[in-house]
C-alpha cells in the first residue's frame, strides 16, 4: 500500500498519541496516591495494589497483544486499545470504593497495553526502512514529553481538581485517539487461517504474573517468604511448560526461533537491564531528595525533570542517526554515557549542589535518549514486517519486566546496606540526625555502584551486538 508523507504524518501523530496516553498514565498517577489514601482511608499496602494491578496485566498480557495484533491486525488492536483505555479510565475516576478502583486500573492496563505495543509495530508497518529510526525517533518523542509533563500535570490537576481529574483527564484524549486512529491508519491486516495459541497464551500471562508478583512484594514479606518462594518455583515451571507448548504447536503465541536471532536477543537483554539501571535513579532519587535533603513533593518533580528533558531533546536526534549510523553502536554509545552519569551519581552527599546534580542528570537522561530509539529500531528492523507485533510486544514485555527488577533490587540492596550502617554506625558513636544521615549516604553510595555495574552490563551487551552478523530477518515457520 502507497501511503503519501501526508497521511504517514497523520499515521505518526495517531500512534503519538495512543503512546502519549498510556505512558502519561504511568507517570501521572504516582503524584496523586497520598490523596487516594486519604480519601478511601487505606493502608498504603492497600494503595500499592493500584500501581500493582496495572503493571501485573500490562507485563503480562504484552506478549499476547503482540500475537493477536499479528493475525488480526495493529489497527483492530489499537482501536480496541482506545475503547477499553478510555471507558476503564472514566470508570477509575468515579470508583465509590478501592476494590472498584484497583480492578478499574487493572481493565485500564489491559487497553494501555494494546496501545503501547501496536505503536512501533504500526510504524514499522507504514514506514520504509531507511526512514523508520526518524519515526520511532519521534514516537520516543512521545513517550519523553509524557514522563517529563505527568508528575507536573499530576500535581496540578490533583491540587486543583482532586484526584478523580488524572483519570479523566484521558477520557477526552483517548475519543481523539479513536477517532484518529479510525480515520488515518490503514487496516493492513491479511486474512489469517491461524488458530489463536490459547494454551500458550494462558501459560505465558500466569507464568508472569507468578513472577511478578514475587518481586513485586518480596522486599515487602521477605524474599524467604514460602509464597514468594512457591511463586517463583511456580512461574519456572509455567515457563517451562511454555517452551515445550510452543516448540510443539503449529500456531504458536511467541515464535521461539525468534530468539535465535542473537541481534533481536542481545538488543532485548540490552533494554532489560538498561530500564533496571534507569528504575534504580526513579526509585531512589525522590528519597534522597525528600528524606535526605528535606525538598517538598513538588521540588523533588523539579528536580527530576533534567532526565527526560535530556530525553526529550535527544531522542528525535537519536533517531535520525538511526538512519545514517549503525543503530548498535549508537546503543552503546548512549548506554556509555549514561553509565558515566549513574558513577557520578554514586558521589552525591547531602552537601552536593543543584548544579551538580542538574549536570549529571543531563548526562543520564541524554544516555538513555540516545539508547532507547536506536535500541527499538534494532529490534524491529531484525524481524519481518509480519512478525513486528511479535517483536513489538516481547521488547515491552522486557522493558516491563526490567523496571520491576529494578524495583525489587534497588529496594532490597537499599534496605539491607541502610541496615548495615545503621548498626556500624550506632557502633561507632553516632546518633540521631547525623545517624540517619550517614547510614543514607552510605547506602546511597553502594546502590549506586551497583546500578553503574548494571547500566555498564547493558553497554557491554549492545557491544557484543554490534559484531553480530547480519542475518535474514525472520519469517514465521507455517
Amino acid at each position: 500500500m502507497e501511503i503519501d508523507k501526508s497521511q504517514h504524518k497523520k499515521i505518526l501523530i495517531t500512534v503519538g498519541v495512543a503512546t502519549f496516553m498510556s505512558a502519561l498514565d504511568a507517570s501521572i498517577i504516582n503524584v496523586a496516591l497520598p490523596q487516594i489514601q486519604t480519601y478511601f482511608n487505606q493502608p498504603m499496602a492497600t494503595i500499592e495494589w493500584i500501581v500493582l494491578s496495572y503493571l501485573l496485566v500490562i507485563s503480562s498480557l504484552l506478549l499476547t497483544y503482540g500475537k493477536l495484533g499479528d493475525m488480526y491486525g495493529h489497527k483492530k488492536m489499537q482501536l480496541l486499545g482506545f475503547v477499553i483505555f478510555t471507558v476503564s479510565s472514566f470508570i477509575c475516576g468515579i470508583s465509590p470504593n478501592i476494590v472498584t478502583l484497583i480492578i478499574a486500573r487493572g481493565v485500564q492496563a489491559i487497553g494501555a497495553g494494546m496501545l503501547m505495543s501496536m505503536g512501533p509495530a504500526i510504524i514499522t508497518d507504514v514506514t520504509c526502512v531507511k526512514d523508520r529510526g526518524k519515526a520511532l525517533g519521534i514516537n520516543a518523542v512521545a513517550i519523553s514529553i509524557a514522563l517529563t509533563s505527568g508528575p507536573i500535570l499530576g500535581g496540578i490537576l490533583t491540587s486543583v481538581l482532586g484526584w478523580q481529574s488524572i483519570f479523566f483527564v484521558n477520557v477526552p484524549i483517548g475519543i481523539i485517539g479513536y477517532i484518529m486512529c479510525n480515520k488515518f491508519i490503514p487496516d493492513m491486516s491479511k486474512k489469517s487461517n491461524e488458530k489463536f495459541d490459547i494454551l500458550g497464551a494462558v501459560l505465558v500471562f500466569l507464568a508472569l504474573v507468578s513472577l511478578l508478583i514475587p518481586l513485586s512484594i518480596g522486599n515487602e514479606v521477605g524474599w524467604t517468604n514460602s509464597l514468594v518462594i512457591f511463586l517463583i518455583l511456580f512461574s519456572i515451571i509455567l515457563f517451562a511448560m511454555f517452551i515445550v507448548t510452543e516448540m510443539k504447536s503449529k500456531n504458536p503465541m511467541l515464535v521461539l526461533s525468534l530468539f535465535r536471532n542473537r541481534e533481536f536477543t542481545l538488543s532485548n537483554i540490552a533494554l532489560l537491564v538498561s530500564f533496571a539501571a534507569q528504575f534504580f535513579i526513579n526509585i531512589l532519587m525522590p528519597f534522597y531528595f525528600q528524606q535526605l535533603r528535606s525538598m517538598s513533593p513538588a521540588k523533588t518533580g523539579f528536580m527530576l525533570i533534567p532526565i527526560p528533558l535530556a530525553s526529550l531533546i535527544v531522542t528525535p536526534i537519536s533517531g535520525i542517526l538511526c538512519d545514517k549510523i549503525d543503530s548498535k553502536k549508537l546503543c552503546f554509545i548512549g548506554m556509555s554515557i549514561s553509565t558515566v552519569g549513574i558513577v557520578l551519581l554514586s558521589f552525591f552527599n547531602y552537601n552536593s549542589s543543584t548544579m551538580q546534580i542538574v549536570i549529571c542528570f543531563l548526562i543520564i537522561g541524554a544516555g538513555f535518549g540516545l539508547f532507547q530509539t536506536p535500541n527499538t529500531y534494532t529490534i524491529m528492523n531484525s524481524v519481518s514486517k509480519k512478525m513486528s507485533g511479535t517483536a513489538s510486544s516481547v521488547q515491552a514485555t522486557m522493558r516491563n519486566i526490567g523496571m520491576v527488577l529494578g524495583v525489587a533490587a534497588v529496594n532490597s540492596i537499599f534496605i539491607s546496606q541502610q541496615n548495615h550502617f545503621n548498626i556500624t554506625l550506632k557502633l561507632q558513636g553516632l546518633t540521631g540526625n547525623a545517624l540517619s544521615v550517614q547510614s543514607f549516604t552510605g547506602a546511597f553510595h553502594v546502590t549506586y555502584i551497583i546500578a553503574t555495574i548494571i547500566a555498564a552490563a547493558s553497554a557491554i551487551v549492545s557491544l557484543r551486538s554490534c559484531y553480530e552478523k547480519k542475518k535474514e530477518k525472520i519469517e514465521k515457520v507455517a
